[in-house]
């Protein structure tokens, strides 16, 4: 495949997350997006915060590959984790969309206080 054949990573990101959609009600037993969905939310979130700290670990002392392979878990399980709220993975991007530009300390200082 040549560079202008190469898929963007926004067209990854969207084959991916209709691979999850799909996969959700599938067999448990066939599929591992299924498997996580079946044991529910709280499953999903723990798979998040594993592969969380795992990119950490490999950020810290790994290699790049290691870290690019923990990286692609952890936006896999992000994916899976928003799937199930049905938050799309656009809402997302939008978000990022309209934080740039503008300093982090400035966007969370704008952020409601609790």
């Amino acid at each position: 495949m040549s560079t202008s054949e190469t898929p963007s990573s926004q067209e990854t990101l969207a084959r991916l997350e209709a691979t999850i959609a799909t996969r959700r009600d599938a067999d448990p037993a066939t599929s591992y997006v299924a498997k996580l969905h079946a044991k529910g939310l709280g499953k999903i979130a723990q798979k998040l915060g594993e592969e969380a700290t795992e990119t950490i670990i490999a950020a810290l002392s790994e290699d790049e590959k290691a870290l690019t392979g923990e990286a692609a878990d952890l936006i896999f399980h992000l994916m899976v984790l928003l799937g199930a709220r049905n938050v799309p993975f656009g809402a997302v991007l939008a978000e990022l969309d309209r934080r740039e530009g503008v300093s982090g300390i400035e966007e969370k200082a704008a952020r409601p206080q609790d």
